[in-house]
């Protein structure tokens, strides 16, 4: 009986060591800088744009404001010389692809003929990830003090600029 109990009590152990490993896994995937890349180029690629690329000095400067930030969290704007998109999330292991999904979803609220959003709708998230001439990217997501998930996105050159279309 003894032998049976131990490699029960094994087993169990086992089994909690893999899910929780499964667990961190998950929290951790889809967040390389390949996945930002990826995510984006999906997106500029349905609208005929040219692919970015990953830079790391961007990389270090959303990684910076992102701990700035780790704090209080909040949805303010660098006011940096770069484009940027901002994502936060609570409750589950928001990833890079998650929180680009999230900018692409605005495609629907932007009408390319008159390159506005639909009214009381917001879609510069959308337009900044497939702004033609933001060739670069770099990004950064932490966890902040409040258990939320914070993530950013730098683009250079920068985009959105009033009166010029995306693509």
């Amino acid at each position: 009986m003894g032998s049976s109990s131990n490699l029960a009590a094994a087993s169990g152990a086992f089994l909690l060591f893999v899910t929780t490993l499964t667990l961190i896994q998950l929290a951790y995937a889809q967040n390389s800088k390949q996945d930002f890349v990826n995510a984006h180029n999906s997106a500029r690629k349905a609208v005929g744009v040219g692919p970015v690329s990953w830079d790391a000095k961007l990389e270090a400067y959303a990684k910076k404001y992102a701990h700035q930030r780790v704090a209080d969290c909040k949805m303010v704007h660098s006011k940096g010389p770069y484009g940027e998109n901002l994502f936060k999330g609570y409750g589950k292991p928001y990833s890079a692809a998650y929180a680009v999904k999230q900018w692409v979803a605005e495609k629907q609220y932007y009408d390319y003929s008159s390159n506005t959003c639909a009214s009381g709708k917001v879609c510069g998230h959308y337009t900044q990830v497939v702004w033609a001439k933001s060739v670069a990217i770099g990004c950064a997501r932490v966890t902040c003090n409040n258990g939320y998930i914070y993530i950013i996105c730098s683009y250079n050159p920068p985009g959105n600029y009033i009166g010029q279309r995306p693509y």
